[in-house]
């Protein structure tokens, strides 16, 4: 009987959803289409190294829930005959974010870790019944996020593309290790990487001076800092050109001081680095980070959107790397059951905000012309990452890194052109127009 409720309660919520977001834009786009990739996120598949795992009680809870989001799409998309002209991108959000966030908010209050690992593309980093026995603790839970986040994400892609995930476990020496999942030379994606990592040891003085260098005020003992730092981590580079590249990181930090006490922050954000400029996909984009923000404070969305553009920032050539979203670092208020709950916001967005921009160009014709200049703008994120990240940076002075996955972030390929302008009233010069003086989307 709760089930039903739970599924009923859905409905209401989505038909609800349905009738604000109706009557706006070209109601000529489909909405059958959108689930399919992102329903599975509910379901129960072992993922590691490509086998199956059996079922449960908990997985057939777990089924019973998916049941009741079919149900609700379905209603969905009865409702919206009788709805006219809604935007493809309103009614993409609308697939894609509510009844899966509706979905995802019960995966944590289910608390069988062991369950939930079931879905995973792989086990996780800490020892399943390790996590089991401190599921209530803030390292615990988090990890458990950031390989949910992989899973979702990796499933929406291989939908997209229809190839398969190379999924490559790592281990470091010094403590910890993690998953980095990468398919590469598909049909849709040139190179795609999902990466989760959980790491832990001392600091290294360079690794302390930078946490030094933001503020932070570390008294270690006998000269050492134990940390913990995890993450999910991903850059996608599409073949056609307009498809925009994205980038997420979600992480955690933890350092023990010398008194036993511990310093905790998150940091993270979302980011479009279209190669054209497309003002439907920029809203769309920034929407649904700003609703996913809203939902905990209304300073979030428009102070870490100024973040962004500010972090992604290639100084030497004097435009940003993208088109921004937001960022945020060392966020350690207003209390760490908020600032969690917040992250986990941020982190369910990233196939909504993602996969219909995705869908949307996935059959646009383009030139050579259009590639080389994909292949420039590409040159340029190159720059930004190896010159000036702060992970990218922390990863390298970091004993027992693992290279590949810290520079998994560079694409296959890119091009350097000596003194490359794009003429003036092209399509290339409007987008170089946007990087140098960013814009509000939303």
């Amino acid at each position: 009987m709760a089930s039903i409720a739970l599924c009923s309660v859905k409905r209401r919520c989505l038909l609800s959803r349905l009738k604000t977001l109706s009557g706006a834009g070209d109601s000529s786009h489909g909405l059958a289409a959108t689930p399919r990739w992102l329903s599975r996120g509910a379901g129960v598949r072992f993922m590691s190294q490509g086998t199956a795992g059996g079922s449960s009680a908990g997985g057939a809870r777990r089924r019973a829930l998916a049941l009741g989001g079919a149900a609700a799409v379905t209603a969905a998309a009865a409702a919206a005959g009788f709805l006219a002209n809604v935007h493809h991108f309103q009614r993409a959000e609308m697939a894609t974010s509510v009844l899966p966030a509706l979905v995802n908010e019960d995966r944590e209050q289910e608390g069988d870790v062991v369950e939930r690992c079931r879905g995973f593309m792989s086990p996780p980093v800490t020892d399943i019944g390790v996590l089991q026995a401190t599921k209530g603790q803030m390292r615990s839970r988090m990890e458990m996020l950031i390989m949910e986040t992989q899973a979702d994400f990796c499933r929406a892609l291989q939908e997209a593309d229809g190839g398969t995930f190379q999924v490559d476990r790592w281990e470091r020496k010094e403590g910890g290790g993690g998953i980095s999942c990468v398919m590469q030379d598909g049909k849709v994606f040139e190179k795609a990487g999902v990466s989760v990592s959980v790491v832990f040891g001392n600091l290294t003085e360079e690794a302390a001076k930078q946490m030094r260098s933001r503020g932070k005020v570390l008294k270690g003992k006998d000269g050492k800092l134990p940390f913990c730092a995890m993450g999910v981590s991903s850059v996608i580079h599409p073949k056609n050109p307009h498809i925009p590249t994205v980038h997420f990181n979600y992480r955690y930090f933890e350092i023990e001081e010398e008194d036993g006490n511990k310093q905790w922050w998150f940091g993270g954000g979302t980011d479009l680095t279209p190669v054209y400029v497309n003002k439907d996909d920029a809203f769309h984009f920034h929407n649904t980070l700003k609703e996913a923000c809203d939902k905990h404070h209304s300073q979030y969305y428009p102070d870490f959107k100024k973040w962004c553009d500010r972090y992604f920032y290639i100084r030497h050539r004097g435009e940003t790397r993208g088109i921004g979203g937001i960022f945020f670092d060392d966020l350690d208020s207003p209390n760490q059951e908020e600032a969690f709950s917040f992250v986990k916001s941020c982190a369910r967005t990233v196939v909504p905000c993602y996969l219909p921009i995705v869908y949307k160009h996935l059959s646009d014709s383009f030139t050579d012309e259009q590639k080389d200049w994909q292949q420039v703008r590409r040159g340029r994120y190159v720059e930004f990452n190896l010159v000036y990240d702060r992970g990218v940076k922390f990863g390298l002075a970091t004993p027992g890194s693992r290279i590949e996955s810290i520079l998994m972030s560079l694409p296959l390929t890119a091009r350097w052109e000596y003194m490359h302008e794009p003429a003036t009233g092209t399509q290339e010069a409007e987008m170089l127009e946007v990087l140098k003086n960013p814009k509000d989307w939303v």
